[in-house]
């Protein structure tokens, strides 16, 4: 039962075994990163070109992801909002964080490309399967699983090289509350979408362990349980990091505890330049230490309820 999730874990597992010090070494695997999440979700997309009825399909992952989406807002806005009434964290002036993304244009613009990527991947498939036939979209998802075996390597590696030391993050005890009633929360509402969504308990949790990493999540669910459901878990994703965009300004200075954790494994990232523009110094390492938890839980989330 466990094999599946042993076959994809080892290379998570191996790629953080491995220091890396040279800092040109660290910068080529953040680019094979990206490049890798860029050609996975293009076969993704081919993948998607590939599914009989494709218009009814969309359809069907458009009012999935809404279902999904929905749901686990309503859980993370209540849990965060409540955690918020508990703990204290008080915006204020802002900084500049380093490495970050300079704007929420850029950011948003980062998550945008992606979205096109599997726009491109599903008419690249539409014009290439009079050529090529079904043989085309088994060469697509062979393509994808092995660079998501590589993926997962240079993931480990990111995560290892983060420069994040374990007191670090356990020393931040508010960035671990943040992490934990995010993760709890939005695994309560893979559970409650799963019988809406005609999934099984743990293909819901599965569903919701991507705590807002588009790009993984898609990729993961997607190998194990078909284009369609990795389509949802990506738009899914996509949007909480949309809607963060647009809540953390409004609500920071009352609730930060909120704002920050709604953008999920994003407030380390691509949510970050807005949390620390509009909420201060204060809020950056709070928000480093959520986004950095998440993303290490993520992986094995889903790779251990996908696989059960």
């Amino acid at each position: 039962m466990f094999s599946g999730l042993l076959i994809v874990l080892l290379p998570l597992i191996g790629g953080y075994l491995l220091r890396v010090r040279s800092p040109r070494l660290l910068e080529l695997i953040n680019r094979g990163v990206s490049a890798s999440v860029y050609l996975i979700l293009l076969l993704m997309g081919v993948s998607l070109a590939g599914l009989e009825n494709l218009a009814g399909q969309l359809s069907t992952l458009g009012g999935s992801t809404l279902v999904l989406f929905s749901i686990t807002m309503v859980f993370n806005l209540a849990a965060l909002g409540w955690l918020s009434r508990r703990l204290t964290l008080k915006a204020g002036a802002s900084n500049v964080v380093e490495n970050a993304p300079t704007s929420k244009l850029a950011a948003i613009k980062g998550s945008l490309l992606l979205l096109v990527t599997v726009v491109l991947g599903v008419v690249l498939g539409l014009l290439l399967a009079p050529l090529w036939g079904r043989e085309l979209f088994t060469t697509a998802d062979l393509l994808a699983e092995w660079a998501l075996y590589a993926l997962l390597v240079l993931i480990g590696c990111q995560l290892r090289n983060s420069g994040m030391a374990l007191k670090q993050i356990l020393l931040n005890r508010l960035g671990l509350a943040i992490a934990a009633t995010l993760a709890a929360s939005s695994l309560l509402a893979g559970l409650a979408a799963a019988p809406l969504l005609s999934l099984t308990p743990f293909e819901g949790l599965a569903m919701a362990s991507g705590f807002g990493w588009y790009s993984l999540s898609a990729i993961l669910i997607g190998d194990q349980l078909g284009p369609l459901l990795g389509g949802v878990a990506f738009f899914n994703d996509l949007a909480r990091e949309l809607l963060a965009f647009v809540l953390i300004p409004l609500i920071i200075h009352r609730h930060a505890p909120l704002a920050i954790g709604v953008g999920g494994a994003t407030s380390m990232d691509f949510t970050l330049p807005v949390i620390q523009l509009h909420g201060g110094v204060a809020c950056v390492p709070v928000a480093v230490v959520s986004g950095f938890i998440l993303s290490l839980l993520s992986p094995p989330l889903i790779l251990f309820f996908l696989s059960l």
